[in-house]
This record gives C-alpha cells, sequence and structure tokens, in this order.
C-alpha cells in the first residue's frame, strides 16, 4: 500500500516537473520560472490586441480584416499586413519618415526596410523608375500604386497596395491610413502600379 502512495507520488512530481521548469540563477536577478508549452503565450498585436500564439492563421487574418477594413486573400505577408497596422494613424509630415510623422514616399520606404529588408529611393518618381511596371488588374499584395493629376504631369504619390482595391499611404489630409482605389479622387489619380524585386 505505502509503496503505491510513494509511486502515485513520483508520477505526480514528474508530471509537475513536465509543465514547470526552474531556470538557474543569477547574480543581478530574481530566479524565473519559464511556463509551459502547454499554456498560451500572448505575443499580442501591434494595437495591444492580444492573440495567442497558438491561434491559427485564420483568426489573425480576421483580426487585419477588421482593423485594416480589407477583404483579404488570406495569403498575404502578415509582417507586412503587421507593420501597415502599426503606423496607423501616425500624423503626415512633409519630409519626414519617423512614428512622429511622415510623408507617403516615407512611409513606403520605412514599411520595405522593416518588412523586407529593402532601402528604396526616397521620392515616389525615383521609386517609379525602379520597380517592374504591372497591369492594375495585375496587382499584388505589396506593389506599390502610383498617383498624378493628369496626363503629363509629374508622378505626387505612392502607395502600398494590400488587395480587394485598397491600399496603404499617407495622405496629407489624415496621415497614415488605408483607402480605396475605387474612391473617386484616387480612380482618377491613379497612375500606374509596380513591383519591387524583393531578392
Amino acid at each position: 500500500m505505502n509503496n503505491r502512495i510513494l509511486y502515485c507520488l513520483a508520477a505526480a512530481s514528474m508530471a509537475l516537473s513536465f509543465f514547470f521548469e526552474r531556470t538557474p540563477e543569477t547574480n543581478n536577478s530574481a530566479p524565473i520560472v519559464a511556463q509551459a508549452s502547454l499554456l498560451p503565450d500572448f505575443s499580442g498585436f501591434a494595437d495591444g490586441t492580444a492573440l495567442p500564439a497558438f491561434a491559427n492563421d485564420s483568426v489573425a487574418y480576421a483580426h487585419y480584416e477588421q482593423k485594416l477594413g480589407v477583404s483579404l486573400d488570406r495569403t498575404e505577408d502578415k509582417n507586412l499586413l503587421e507593420t501597415v497596422l502599426d503606423w496607423l494613424g501616425t500624423p503626415y509630415r512633409y519630409g519626414s519618415n519617423s512614428k512622429r510623422g511622415t510623408d507617403c514616399s516615407g512611409f513606403v520606404t520605412r514599411v520595405f526596410k522593416e518588412v523586407y529588408g529593402i532601402t528604396l529611393q526616397r521620392s515616389s518618381r525615383s521609386m517609379f523608375q525602379n520597380v517592374k511596371h504591372v497591369d492594375k488588374d495585375e496587382m499584388q499584395p505589396g506593389d506599390l500604386v502610383f498617383f498624378r493629376r493628369g496626363p503629363g504631369q509629374p508622378i505626387y504619390h505612392v502607395g502600398i497596395y494590400l488587395n480587394d482595391g485598397k491600399f496603404a499611404h499617407s495622405a496629407t489630409n489624415g496621415g497614415v491610413m488605408v483607402s480605396s482605389l475605387k474612391q473617386a479622387y484616387y480612380q482618377r489619380n491613379f497612375y500606374a502600379a509596380g513591383r519591387v524585386a524583393l531578392n
């Protein structure tokens, strides 16, 4: 009888040691207890919304769809979507490219640097010269969209295509936002789309 109790206690002790593991103490810090891998690990979204690490892709994409207002194919680069989400609401500031304020090309260059590690030209006109031009109906998430105010006019604005006719950009009248290419203003001034070589 006593042996059975000891076996049960030993088994319980082994089970508990599986869930919790103590890390070695260092001179300058208190001991840290690691969470078991079976417990949720909340990594969170840029906007502060927590999402368990074990959540599947459909939960993450539903979050991006809701926050960005875009219907997604759910194959888009989640790092791109998360980075755009993190920049939403940044005010417009001509000639800048920080979270304190950014213009359209500053926003695009920062997103491409953060997501893809690529340094783009700083102006929308220079960017246009260094992309592969694609047809409007062949645009993919991450492509650049360029605008001008009429035939023969210079390119004055650039954004990042997300999907579903929507693109992210920094507008003079609202900062970083998601807009639709179907809006009359953007439909009228849309000039071309371009794809950046990612390798």
